[in-house]
């Protein structure tokens, strides 16, 4: 069994407060769950409104899947 962990930092300099960061944080964590099916979580920089961390894993049995879902994850949040 093998494990995808990817740490995700973005900088979000349009946000004025938290309450829009929450909005950002909700609507990426969902939309990335619901198309790959992965793990994914805000991990860092909670009282920060314009840094988002996040932290995205996946359990594969093979680990080129693996890397390969953590890649297209990364692939979709940066478009």
């Amino acid at each position: 069994m093998h494990v995808g962990v990817c740490h995700i930092q973005l900088r979000l300099p349009e946000n004025g407060t938290l309450k829009d960061k929450r909005q950002v944080v909700r609507s990426v964590t969902s939309r990335t769950r619901q198309k790959f099916n992965v793990s994914i979580a805000e991990v860092a920089d909670n009282d920060h409104h314009q840094l988002l961390t996040l932290g995205v894993s996946c359990i594969s049995n093979n680990s080129r899947h693996a890397n390969e879902v953590i890649s297209n994850v990364v692939e979709y949040i940066q478009s």
